[in-house]
């Protein structure tokens, strides 16, 4: 089986106001960064002071994911507490609030150079690696999975708020992220040489700062021997995040499986793929996806449920394919992180007799934030990891 391992950005938040604090550098330099330790788990800057990253070891299959997945985020909120803060993972902040840009060279640079796109980008997306053989086995992997990269997006969404205000979005974190340049699909490449011509190609521009702007939703790793799958929102519970990496690797091996089976990967135009992003972006799971196959609306689950049967054999070779069907109906029964948001600030707004349907108030988007870093958290202590998890546990009584 492949090694995978995942990035996730956190928000770090005020638990009582919900705006998020700049605090990065406070966190990091009271915590222990290091991965050596069995278990451990990195946390590291990212672009702004009010989030933090964490970074997984390579892991073999989803439990041992999740539980490096959950310590990530304990050693985040624990770094936090310190400073009367806690971590949320939430892709966008729902509450308005300046932003700190972290004090690094290339960070000013980016912030000189793309002015507000830099400014206003607090965003928290979740990066999927998977082990590749070589760069041109991940150049094959990303010509055969970009057409079905937009699901993911849309079972990770999280992101309704912006800037205090709903925005109609499941996944406002991508409109905001394809502010970028390099953002988005990408055609098929063809070939390693191919891939590296236009990377070089885009960098001759003189648009990019470097290589690390290369923002496609899915590439090739320059630190890593994996393809990187870039499309997903950070997720609110921890137990998605690993389900969603699952189906990354899955991906990953059913493409290399095409290749020898000399399956050609789709043609479709990346126009359409733009517009299969935007959808997922836009309505999440409820309503219409497009479908992978004829990039004609289909109602959310049946897209959802077709990229399952399409990964259907891997997974089952892999003893993946039981958690993968029970994580997958508890996210179509309850929503993705989006819904959950909502559901949140709507209940709030019942309890404190506001209009049913109302635009969220300040403190309804406070109550936002206090229920996802009690989600983000949870079993993210050493005695919680302890608890069953609820998709593994229903997999092993049959349910």
């Amino acid at each position: 089986m492949r090694t995978f391992g995942v990035e996730e950005e956190l928000l770090i938040v005020d638990p009582v106001t919900g705006q998020p604090l700049a605090l990065a550098d406070a966190l990091l330099n009271g915590s222990d960064r290091g991965t050596g330790a069995a278990g451990n788990t990195g946390l590291s800057h990212e672009l702004k002071l009010e989030q933090i990253e964490t970074q997984t070891r390579p892991s073999h299959g989803y439990a041992e994911l999740l539980h490096q997945i959950r310590r990530g985020r304990a050693m985040a909120d624990d770094a936090a507490r310190k400073h009367g803060a806690r971590i949320a993972a939430l892709a966008t902040s729902p509450l308005a609030s300046p932003t700190h840009t972290t004090p690094d060279p290339r960070y000013a640079e980016m912030l000189e150079r793309f002015g507000l796109t830099a400014h206003e980008q607090l965003t928290c997306g979740f990066h999927v690696h998977t082990s590749v053989e070589s760069p041109e086995e991940g150049v094959v992997v990303l010509d055969h999975i970009r057409d079905k990269l937009a699901v993911l997006t849309a079972i990770s969404a999280n992101s309704p708020y912006w800037r205090g205000q709903p925005t109609g979005f499941d996944s406002y974190r991508t409109q905001a992220w394809n502010r970028w340049p390099t953002s988005g699909p990408s055609a098929v490449f063809g070939s390693l040489t191919s891939y590296r011509r236009m990377v070089s190609r885009l960098l001759d521009t003189g648009v990019l700062l470097d290589e690390g702007m290369i923002y496609f939703d899915a590439r090739i790793s320059r630190a890593h021997p994996t393809v990187e799958v870039r499309v997903a929102d950070v997720c609110l519970r921890s137990e998605d995040a690993a389900l969603i990496a699952v189906l990354v690797r899955a991906l990953v091996e059913t493409a290399t499986r095409e290749m020898f089976d000399g399956v050609e990967p789709s043609s479709v135009p990346t126009a359409l793929l733009r517009m299969a992003s935007f959808q997922a972006s836009n309505m999440g799971l409820r309503g219409d996806l497009l479908d992978f196959g004829d990039f004609r609306p289909q109602p959310a689950a049946t897209v959802v449920w077709a990229l399952v049967d399409y990964l259907s054999p891997v997974l089952d070779e892999q003893d993946e394919l039981g958690l993968v069907k029970t994580g997958v109906a508890d996210i179509l029964e309850r929503g993705n992180g989006a819904s959950e948001q909502r559901e949140a600030a709507s209940r709030f707004n019942v309890t404190t007799g506001g209009a049913e349907g109302s635009p969220p108030a300040p403190e309804a988007l406070a109550a936002v934030v206090g229920h996802a870093v009690q989600v983000t958290t949870r079993g993210a202590s050493n005695d919680a990891v302890k608890d069953p998890d609820p998709v593994l546990s229903r997999v092993r009584r049959g349910a």
